[in-house]
């Protein structure tokens, strides 16, 4: 008889029993997209994503309304979603719209129709609403944000200040990439002088100054997967991808100037973005060199995880969103989802003895790569390794940087296939930075030592503590599990003690 594990749904053993799915739909100025999510949790995971690009905004700046032919694309997109969140169970669902709806003479009269094609009422969001939503939305992605989010859609750009938990007064410039091209006429110089004037002339600016700019939306997504195409960046996640900005500036110019389809990747961008690209480029290049940010952190997350994460009683917003990511795939995917948190533990256990230095960041991303350790278990043994790396590498997990990352994946990676960082590529191990890689090859090796203890079962580890003791590693074995110490066992602890620089051995108890 089949068993699940009882966190799991017994409709879909696949997903977590979090209840009726929830899904956004956001009526914005370029596009119209569904998000379906497994439910309301602090790291929330699409079911289903969908986006049409009708270009609701095009002509609003210069006409003053909506396009009909836009209009009837919008409203075919909201009756195919209205569809697919009955098949799909959605218990709530909450729809939005953004600047064009906004700004356009007929708005009004689109969100009655939009209401009834989606069987829902129809939020129209104030741009300040637009903002701290964007705002939460990173607070839900990023641990300790500090710097000014600014969301860019096709009508207007967000910006709004954030300092960890605090949200700051919002400011909202029609600067969006089809309100740009109608009031430049199409004029890249025209375009850059509105730019220009606008973002002089903003508050909120000069206090990015050697902090962080959080871009949210999907022409800088585009255009962070454009930079990564042209520096050939191994990774193809978004969320967390950072980008110098002196180094970016010469990048923004190259798409401002050059033909969109010389560039690198511009298959991965769709034909109807493709002609924003340079005015999002261009509302960037004047946010660095007005705002001088020490960083550009490019977000996944805006207005629809921002809703989510609004829902959330305190208690959950203030779960860490990396390791609550973790432990549902933990809970997923590992033979004995309650040893890899006895793994957490007992390797806080060896780096309180060993005396190791870790910020709160290295001890978060150790507890996290224990939660992940044993996903790949059902994959053939020659690919275990190369299998969790490409799963970890690629989740969807937020609260953690790319070098962060590449430390969790390598880690679970050498846990199978040795810890030689020889067969690692050496544009990963840029990534990670040499610390990482090192911190890498010493988790992966106390993870060895576990496995053969514990075969990925909990209940074991608690009972056989690893300490560093005395100039060497030393394994406690209760007489009963005497017969665990095997030369293979052993040979597993050396290569630990090796990088160490110490000494191996295996302690039974009387």
């Amino acid at each position: 008889m089949r068993t699940v594990v009882e966190s799991l749904s017994p409709e879909a053993p696949g997903r977590l029993a979090l209840g009726r799915p929830v899904a956004i739909i956001d009526i914005g100025s370029n596009s119209v997209r569904l998000v379906a999510y497994e439910g309301l949790t602090r790291a929330p995971t699409p079911l289903y994503n969908e986006k049409v690009l009708c270009g609701l905004g095009r002509h609003v700046a210069t006409t003053g309304r909506l396009d009909e032919e836009a209009v009837g694309r919008a409203l075919n997109a909201l009756r195919r979603f209205r569809i697919l969140c009955d098949t799909m169970g959605v218990g709530d669902i909450h729809v939005v719209a953004t600047a064009a709806a906004r700004d356009a003479a007929n708005g009004e009269a689109f969100l009655a129709a939009a209401a009834e094609a989606c069987g829902r009422p129809v939020e129209l969001l104030s741009g300040a609403r637009e903002a701290r939503l964007s705002a939460l939305g990173v607070m839900s992605g990023f641990v300790n944000p500090d710097g000014l989010v600014g969301d860019l859609g096709g009508g207007s750009l967000e910006l709004v200040e954030i300092a960890g938990k605090t949200v700051g007064d919002a400011l909202t410039l029609r600067l969006g990439g089809l309100a740009l091209r109608d009031l430049s006429g199409n004029s890249p110089e025209k375009a850059r002088r509105l730019v220009n004037e606008a973002l002089s002339a903003a508050p909120v600016l000069p206090r990015l100054q050697g902090r962080c700019f959080y871009a949210v939306g999907g022409t800088w997504r585009a255009l962070a997967r454009l930079h990564q195409a042209e520096r050939g960046y191994p990774l193809r996640v978004m969320h967390g991808y950072l980008i110098d900005p002196e180094m970016g500036l010469g990048f923004l110019r190259l798409v401002e100037e050059a033909d969109s389809r010389t560039l690198k990747a511009i298959e991965s961008v769709s034909e109807a973005r493709r002609p924003l690209l340079a005015y999002g480029a261009l509302v960037l290049e004047e946010i660095i060199r007005l705002g001088q940010p020490a960083c550009i952190a490019v977000s996944a997350l805006g207005v629809r995880e921002g809703l989510l994460f609004e829902k959330l009683d305190t208690s959950a917003q203030d779960l860490d969103p990396l390791l609550a990511a973790a432990g549902e795939l933990n809970i997923l995917r590992s033979r004995s989802p309650r040893h890899g948190e006895e793994l957490r533990v007992w390797t806080d256990h060896f780096v309180r003895s060993a005396g190791l230095a870790e910020t709160a960041d290295e001890r978060r991303y150790r507890h996290a790569a224990c939660l992940l350790a044993d996903i790949g278990w059902r994959a053939h043994p020659d690919y275990r390794g190369e299998q969790s790396f490409n799963v970890i590498a690629n989740a969807a997990l937020v609260g953690i940087d790319h070098p962060g990352r590449a430390y969790l994946a390598l880690s679970v990676f050498f846990r199978h296939e040795g810890v030689s960082a020889g067969r690692v590529s050496a544009k990963l191990k840029d990534i990670a930075g040499e610390h990482y890689v090192e911190r890498a090859r010493l988790l992966g090796a106390l993870m060895r030592v576990a496995y053969p203890v514990s075969v990925a079962m909990a209940g074991v580890l608690p009972r056989t503590p690893l300490v560093l003791r005395d100039g060497a590693v030393v394994l406690e074995l209760p007489r009963e599990l005497a017969p665990l110490a095997s030369e293979r066992l052993l040979n597993r602890m050396r290569q630990l003690a090796r990088l160490l620089g110490v000494e191996a051995r295996i302690a039974v108890s009387a």
